[in-house]
């Protein structure tokens, strides 16, 4: 008689919101229609969102992505550029603008809208102090909306102590997109304790999406024997989700890019699973880990729903011509 071996029974506490964010999908959109409309190759200047297996989803399709604009050779210059979703310095427009080239901006709205909070502080006449991480896409954007000198980096609590601005009174603040909420919260104290006059932007800078991330990560970690967050180590909101798991309770919480990554010796006695994924992660990896923890627990699916989102960014206008079918984002979304 054949021994059949039973599967341990775990639980996976499936975070909703998780995955792509507005921005995300109309950066990645933005390149296949480019390439749909204008054929290879469309040249992305740095990574269009931080993760590996969407860059090399589209780079099967056509992409290259480059560093410097330099890199595109003189037999392409006709070919378009898409700059990535986190922004750039308005050097690079530029720079583009005095090659001659074509080129499409990606970048988040919400991202902009942090440039023109800051364009907006400093226009009033005040310094502004930018929190977040320093050498991210994001913060070299957005320093390089203004001039030299005109943004000071804040990335801790004692970068705040140690601040000594020219005029205290004449401050505002923005902040990266992707940061933790707790601990920005935190730098925003010690420079209001400091500088009481401190303005700040008009909108939250910290977008909707890093928010409900990371709130339905705190929501769901008590209890869970290990988090698991889909994401890149350089995607700045999935790292952040990781360390929201381990203060909300998760006894532990890793960072994976593909379920290869993942210790599954080190993981055999787990009961409760908690699973997110960073914004730019794609729900295609997702699925790919569910199946295989399927393949070696009895897994129940518990979805913890804590937020329902509707933001939906269209692509500029002249990319709006062409038909964005299912089957264009299957490499990223999966077939269903």
């Amino acid at each position: 008689m054949l021994q059949t071996t039973t599967k341990p029974p775990l639980t996976i506490r499936l975070c909703q919101p998780r995955g792509f964010c507005a921005g995300v999908d109309r950066a990645i959109q933005i390149v296949v229609l480019a390439l749909k409309k204008y054929g290879a190759p469309v040249y992305v200047r740095h990574e269009i969102v931080h993760n590996r297996y969407v860059v090399e989803g589209l780079q099967s399709l056509g992409a290259v992505f480059i560093e410097e604009l330099s890199e595109i050779p003189a037999e392409h210059r006709q070919s378009p550029v898409v700059f990535s979703a986190h922004g750039v310095p308005k050097s690079v427009p530029a720079d583009a603008q005095a090659r001659n080239l074509f080129y499409l901006d990606a970048t988040c709205p919400l991202v902009s809208k942090v440039h023109k909070q800051a364009m907006r502080h400093q226009r009033l006449g005040r310094h502004v102090l930018l929190i977040g991480h320093a050498g991210h896409p994001e913060v070299i954007g957005t320093m390089g909306q203004l001039p030299e000198g005109a943004v000071t980096l804040v990335e801790t609590e004692a970068d705040a102590a140690k601040l000594a601005p020219a005029d205290p009174q004449a401050l505002g603040f923005v902040t990266q997109t992707t940061l933790s909420v707790e601990d920005t919260a935190g730098i925003i104290r010690a420079l209001r304790d400091r500088f009481p006059d401190l303005h700040a932007p008009a909108a939250e800078s910290i977008c909707y999406a890093t928010t409900n991330r990371q709130e339905a990560v705190k929501e769901t970690a008590a209890g869970a024997d290990l988090y698991l967050i889909v994401g890149a180590p350089n995607s700045s909101n999935s790292r952040r989700l990781v360390e929201v798991a381990e203060r909300a309770g998760a006894s532990m919480s890793l960072l994976v890019q593909r379920a290869a990554e993942i210790p599954w010796n080190d993981i055999a006695g787990i009961s409760t699973l908690g699973l997110s994924a960073g914004a730019s992660a794609p729900e295609i990896i997702v699925d790919e880990i569910i199946d295989a923890f399927r393949q070696r627990f009895d897994v129940t699916i518990d979805l913890a729903i804590t937020a329902t989102e509707t933001e939906d960014f269209p692509v500029m206008r002249v990319l709006r011509d062409v038909e964005l079918t299912r089957a264009d984002m299957a490499f990223v979304n999966g077939a269903a």
